[in-house]
């Protein structure tokens, strides 16, 4: 019978334990949600290895207006993320030919989806390099509506007017900087 009620204690020692150890580690997963809310993949620092979309495009002071633009419609997280992407960048100076106002109206709250359906008209999912490009080429994008390749010279353009200023891969797919704002039909 001792040996009875010193099993039982045991266990209930054993349970009583268990209990303890996983209140702790719910109180210290909840402690480290907290702390890590608001810094998915785009939060990460990392120095040596190559950067995604979006470090590439913050160090870039061509794209601050297209920088801007993903911070504010929520899609630094998106662009951050594996991948593979394609983005067509609008330069800074590619949003100074809009007609004024056009950036200060895209940036307001109330125009965050117009604001996303834009930058999406820019995103293609997957790598597509500048030599896979040919004349008549439809890309869907992100938005759901196509882009044309169209070839001026030799060179690749979208839509027959934005050029390709710069080509530079990134860890989760490829930025190609043009010279005109892809503007959705």
């Amino acid at each position: 019978m001792k040996r009875s009620i010193l099993i039982l204690s045991m266990v209930g020692f054993a349970l009583l334990s268990c209990q303890k150890n996983e209140a702790a580690a719910a109180e210290n997963t909840a402690s480290a949600t907290t702390e890590t809310v608001g810094h998915g993949q785009e939060g990460v620092q990392d120095e040596d290895s190559n950067p995604n979309i979006v470090q590439l495009a913050v160090k870039n002071p061509d794209l601050s207006t297209l920088v801007k633009a993903v911070q504010t419609a929520g899609l630094t997280t998106s662009l951050s993320n594996a991948g593979p992407f394609t983005v067509f960048a609008p330069v800074n100076a590619a949003f100074d030919k809009l007609p004024k106002g056009t950036v200060e109206d895209l940036l307001k709250p109330e125009n965050n989806g117009k604001l996303t359906d834009i930058l999406g008209h820019h995103t293609y999912v997957g790598v597509i390099k500048e030599d896979q490009m040919s004349d008549g080429q439809n890309l869907g994008m992100v938005d759901g509506k196509n882009i044309t390749i169209k070839m001026v010279d030799g060179k690749p353009t979208i839509n027959g007017t934005a050029h390709i200023l710069a080509t530079v891969p990134a860890s989760n797919g490829i930025v190609y900087a043009i010279d005109e704002v892809i503007v959705p039909e």
